[in-house]
């Protein structure tokens, strides 16, 4: 099958759920107001709480959620056949990703912009809270951890990106500086923001920067150096105000996906390349994992990710200017993301020359883990060589997209830990780390990159190797627990809950399957660091599920307590 006919389907399908079903959620499920007082307003302090005109937010929301996961997980999910994985990436975008992103933005908005686990106190209880921000924490430690480790190996790999990625730094800053001080439309700076960067592409293929003489300078290996500059540069980009850097790379970044979808789809249509994968595969290899459960945790960012609520509820929402604008940035952003994983189960799929060439890159499950990002940058780099573009430049746009997105979540998740960080030293009383900005940003900090070094794991280190088997079900358990609040909220509010309900019971229903699955093969394997972190997960996810039906029911029969809401307009 051609693949821009799909891509054409899919396009079709997200155009239908913005239009119909958000308008729907908006209007019927969360009834947004446009008189509410946004946190935005009634706390703006110009670092953190900033009113932000919504297309430039919706550049901070997109790419702070989608990073790398939304084209990793895609490309290793076509594994079992790209059917499914792009069943789940559309019907999971319109149905469940939307609902959750835009509920958890509403739903903070409405309580002063307090983060989800903060919120599972006022609608489930003190429990549930403390529970909740373990779990947020272990969480964002792998997403900054393995994300660093992500870029690492693609500068590592493609030397090219490195001038681009870092150029675009100063770049976003001036037209931070330049919008903050004349209050001008960012649109037109943003653009030649972007020709800007990808100017800077000619200049890193014609320049790469290899740090192989610095890493050995100090003893460490070339990908542990670029893991501890990224930390680094993550610590100063976090304590930043986010309307210096955040929010004009970030909306500069957002113009990237439309380009890179454009290029994808351009380079489908050109070039009219095949699918050459099996549409459901049936020769699977024996002793690798089931599709059902394990292809809804595999793709995770993409359909419907936890890891959105916390970008949702801890720095969108104290941007939103209006609260109708939730609308076109979380369930948009969350269409805007589903569109870059079907062009990364595109380029998985069809930016392959042959079965045969498909098949060697997925001979296996561990195989197909290894290779998803190395698969979609040479899918990538096959479309724009349909556009007459030299391959090399191709895979160095590629890798620029893919870093982009992964080091703006990386800024975002390390912010998002402080808060998570100094919220854990309030609830233990620990004064010194609740209030003072350096300690929390040094362990946010600190302790993903002390994880993203340990050796082993093979040669994708510890966490990409280890640890990052407990992301998907870590991060879509999370995501049924904020989607638990909302429904909570909904309820509490005399709205049909059902839009959240339906992904809710589904989403918790295969994580716990996969967590069981997960635990019976860690112990099969005798792996005991695993197997106990997965069972006091699956502990966790059953706890707060009877939490959840608890506080649910409280809701149904008007004895839970409302939420404290923010204020009207006059």
């Amino acid at each position: 099958m051609p693949g821009i006919v799909v891509a054409v389907v899919a396009g079709g399908l997200f155009f239908l759920g913005y239009r119909y079903y958000s308008r729907y959620i908006a209007e019927r499920v969360y009834a947004l107001d446009p008189n509410f007082v946004t946190p935005s307003h009634e706390f703006e302090d110009g670092v953190d709480y900033v009113p932000t005109n919504k297309h430039v937010l919706f550049g901070h929301h997109f790419t702070s959620v989608a990073g790398a996961a939304p084209i990793v997980g895609p490309a290793i999910a076509v594994f079992w056949g790209w059917l499914p994985a792009l069943l789940w990436v559309v019907l999971g975008t319109i149905f469940a990703a939307g609902v959750h992103d835009f509920g958890s933005i509403v739903v903070s908005v409405r309580n002063r912009a307090q983060n989800i686990g903060t919120l599972t106190s006022s609608v489930i209880n003190a429990r549930s809270r403390t529970l909740f921000l373990g779990i947020i924490f272990f969480l964002l430690t792998m997403v900054n951890a393995v994300f660093a480790v992500v870029i690492a190996i693609l500068f590592e790999a493609n030397p090219g990106a490195v001038i681009p990625i870092f150029g675009e730094i100063p770049i976003a800053i001036f037209i931070g500086q330049y919008v903050y001080r004349t209050r001008t439309s960012a649109l037109g700076p943003s653009l030649l923001g972007v020709l800007a960067l990808y100017l800077l592409i000619l200049v890193g293929r014609e320049f790469p920067i290899e740090i192989t003489g610095l890493a050995d300078t100090f003893g460490i290996g070339t990908r542990t150096a670029w893991v501890i500059i990224m930390f680094i540069y993550a610590a100063i980009a976090s304590r930043l105000p986010v309307w210096l850097l955040l929010q004009p790379r970030d909306y500069i970044n957002s113009h990237q996906l439309f380009i890179a979808l454009g290029v994808i789809f351009l380079g489908l249509l050109i070039g009219m390349n095949e699918i050459v994968a099996p549409a459901v595969r049936s020769d699977i290899p024996e002793g690798s994992p089931n599709w059902f459960p394990f292809l809804f945790v595999t793709i995770a960012c993409g359909a419907i990710s936890g890891f959105h609520s916390l970008v949702s509820s801890g720095t969108t929402s104290k941007q939103l200017d209006k609260e109708t604008d939730a609308r076109y940035v979380g369930y948009m952003g969350s269409v805007g993301e589903g569109s870059l994983a079907v062009g990364s189960i595109l380029a998985a799929t069809a930016g392959v020359a042959t079965l045969g060439a498909w098949q060697e890159g997925y001979v296996d499950f561990p195989t197909a883990s290894a290779g998803g990002i190395g698969a979609f940058v040479a899918g990538v780099g096959e479309f724009v060589s349909n556009l007459g573009i030299p391959d090399s430049l191709g895979i160095i746009f590629a890798s620029v997209v893919v870093i982009s997105f992964a080091a703006t979540t990386m800024d975002t998740g390390v912010r998002l830990q402080r808060y998570i960080i100094q919220e854990i030293g309030d609830v233990a009383r620990i004064r010194g780390i609740a209030r003072n900005l350096n300690v929390a940003t040094g362990l946010a900090v600190g302790i993903p990159l002390v994880m993203a070094i340990l050796p082993g794991g093979g040669e994708q280190g510890y966490t990409f190797g280890r640890l990052w088997t407990l992301f998907g079900t870590t991060n879509q358990l999370t995501a049924g627990l904020a989607l638990s609040v909302i429904a909570v909220w909904v309820v509490g509010k005399g709205r049909n809950p059902t839009s959240v309900l339906v992904p809710l019971v589904f989403l918790l229903a295969m994580t716990s399957w996969a967590l069981l699955e997960n635990l019976r093969t860690f112990i099969d394997n005798g792996d005991w660091v695993l197997a106990p972190l997965d069972a006091v997960i699956f502990a966790f996810a059953l706890w707060l599920i009877v939490e959840a039906i608890g506080a649910y029911r409280r809701a149904t029969t008007g004895v839970a307590p409302p939420l404290e809401e923010a204020q009207r307009r006059p």
